[in-house]
């Protein structure tokens, strides 16, 4: 298959700064505002780099000549830079924040829409909550990188290029001094702040290691209370919780310790160089003005040198999340469409022909989950499938559905090969309605019509009447306007298995897949369900994974499949004459029903 395994897309270990590169290809759509933005990140740079002039004119020719006139002038040029400062801070600021939320948006919108085109397999090797921290803690992430760290790297490049040129502008021998003396400012913040970044990715890890207990706990919430194992859940959480905390106060110290150290020893530089400079003032070889102004210039330039470290930190943790959000970006799904799609008849059969299938799960290879399987359904035929568990039945529903294409063999439907066809429009012609239906977050009119958003009310109703699940959806308290909980955790089983119906019947699917949907359900719920699949059943084809005797007994065909195979095929009368493998699933596999039933099943099952 060509889309990664779990292991291939976990956190990267080595990170550059050039996975951020990648990201320029989201900025194309707003390069105006992206140049606009870099103008003014510019010219509030450079105004900042102004100030250090305007000190200087200040104090030599507004203090220094004694001049009134002169000191206004002085202060309004000073006023004039704050309002350019400001202006463009401002527009720096807003344009740089509207591409990094929108660039994260538009990120968000592509990841989510490839993950939900890359194939069922990718996301039986790939856990969920993987995804889920891609889309949202790595965005996050990206989105203070995007719309603030990057331009604030930018601004303090700037700003100790600039400076460092105005220093030597200003006065050439006090520069190189303070050149000589950044090493000693630069190496231990870099040393400290390698530490800091790497307790910040343990406290990262430490928090989703909450996150992920927490989703666990609360997901299974009704089994924790049933075994009565929330004391024990407690001291779990609380055991991580601590942990966390532990990481979070070492990161806390080892931050603290770079700010103090950075401060220490950017300031004490300052004060040698302001020893110095106050030296050649008192000599005559260095003016106030000039000494103002280069003190301005080592103060910028000290400070953005000890925040670039800390930035380039939080600089390399964005890559890190744009690389994970990349590569996610560029799994391509093992099933797509061709690039010429054939068309399937326009009147939909449902006839299923399957030539000579073997398919091999990639996460057990050494195992053939269908084996040499040849297999003719016809239009309107209901087909059961019997077999022990792991024979391969619910792998024939997958392949039909092509969630996997077989490693060899042929599916055709309705006389196309479904490789040859646009999995949507070959999925919109079939079905399923499995033991567990899954019940969305939403209200019973969302639920129903689920995919199909054209159809109406009234359409939606009175599939929700065939079903037998208006009379409870009616006695909610809105209604089916009434939200239906996370899950469908306000609906018992069967409940849920008369919406997942009531959806089927709306889709008016050609053919009907059913994973035996009445196996868990009480005496009542089982009638209403079974009375419900036989509407749905009507004219249809339909193929049952078989957990209960009545429903073999009004199959057309019975299929008994063991280890990938079909190793018998009739009716239940016929297959129960013969013995064998569908007598002793039938006396365990449907218990007791098929003895009350069929009191000759005892003698056979015993033969067998």
């Amino acid at each position: 298959m060509s889309h990664s395994s779990a292991s291939d897309i976990n956190r990267p270990g080595a990170r550059n700064l050039g996975a951020l590169t990648r990201l320029l290809t989201f900025t194309r759509p707003y390069v105006g505002r992206l140049v606009a933005a870099i103008v003014a990140l510019i010219v509030a740079a450079g105004s900042v780099l102004a100030f250090g002039q305007v000190i200087r004119v200040v104090v030599d020719s507004g203090l220094g000549t004694g001049s009134v006139e002169a000191l206004n002038r002085s202060l309004v040029l000073f006023l004039a830079v704050v309002v350019l400062t400001a202006c463009a801070m401002m527009v720096r600021s807003y344009l740089l924040n509207w591409i990094g939320e929108r660039v994260v948006a538009d990120i968000r919108k592509a990841v989510f829409e490839r993950a939900l085109s890359l194939d069922v397999g990718f996301f039986e090797t790939t856990r969920a909550g993987e995804i889920i921290s891609r889309l949202t803690s790595d965005t996050a992430l990206l989105q203070i990188v995007v719309g603030s760290t990057l331009a604030m790297s930018l601004r303090t490049s700037l700003l100790v290029i600039g400076g460092v040129i105005m220093l030597a502008i200003t006065s050439p021998g006090l520069t190189g001094l303070v050149l000589a003396g950044l090493p000693v400012v630069i190496l231990p913040a870099w040393i400290i702040g390698r530490r800091v970044r790497r307790l910040s990715r343990a406290s990262q890890d430490r928090i989703a290691d909450v996150g992920a207990y927490v989703d666990e706990v609360i997901h299974g919430i009704r089994t924790v209370q049933a075994f009565c194992h929330e004391p024990i859940d407690s001291r779990r959480y609380g055991d991580q919780v601590e942990a966390a905390f532990s990481v979070a106060m070492r990161r806390s110290l080892s931050s603290a310790t770079l700010s103090g150290v950075a401060t220490l020893l950017t300031f004490g530089a300052i004060g040698v160089v302001l020893w110095m400079g106050g030296h050649q003032v008192l000599e005559g070889t260095l003016s106030g003005g000039e000494l103002s102004a280069f003190l301005f210039y080592a103060i910028v330039v000290a400070g953005a040198v000890g925040s670039l470290s800390d930035l380039i930190g939080q600089l390399l943790r964005g890559a890190g999340a744009s690389e994970r959000l990349m590569e996610l970006l560029e799994v391509q799904p093992a099933i797509l469409p061709p690039e010429q799609p054939q068309r399937l008849p326009a009147r939909a059969q449902g006839r299923i022909d399957l030539e000579g299938l073997r398919f091999v799960y990639p996460s057990r290879p050494g195992t053939a989950a269908l084996d040499g399987l040849r297999l003719v359904v016809e239009p309107g035929e209901r087909l059961a499938l019997v077999g022990p568990s792991g024979a391969g039945k619910s792998t024939l529903f997958q392949l039909l559905l092509r969630f996997y294409d077989p490693n060899t063999g042929v599916i055709r439907f309705d006389g196309v090969d479904i490789r040859q066809v646009d999995p949507k429009e070959l999925r919109s012609r079939i079905a399923l309605v499995p033991q567990d239906p899954v019940i969305f977050g939403a209200n019973a009119w969302e639920n129903i019509r689920y995919g199909l958003d054209d159809v109406s009310d009234a359409e939606v109703r009175k599939a929700a009447e065939a079903a037998h699940a208006a009379d409870f959806l009616d006695r909610l308290p809105n209604g089916l306007d009434t939200f239906l909980g996370e899950r469908g955790v306000r609906l018992s089983g069967g409940e849920r298995q008369r919406i997942a119906i009531a959806r089927t019947i709306l889709r008016n699917p050609a053919l009907l897949l059913l994973d035996e949907a009445t196996s868990a359900l009480d005496a009542e719920s089982e009638r209403l369900v079974q009375d419900a699949l036989e509407t749905l059943m009507q004219g249809r084809t339909s193929i049952v994974i078989a957990h209960r005797l009545a429903t073999v007994r009004n199959a057309d065909r019975i299929l008994v499949i063991d280890q990938g195979r079909i190793v018998a095929s009739g009716r239940h009368d016929e297959l129960m004459a013969e013995g064998g493998l569908y007598a002793r699933l039938a006396s365990l596999q449907f218990q007791d029903a098929a003895l009350a039933v069929q009191p000759e099943l005892r003698a056979v099952a015993g033969q067998a």
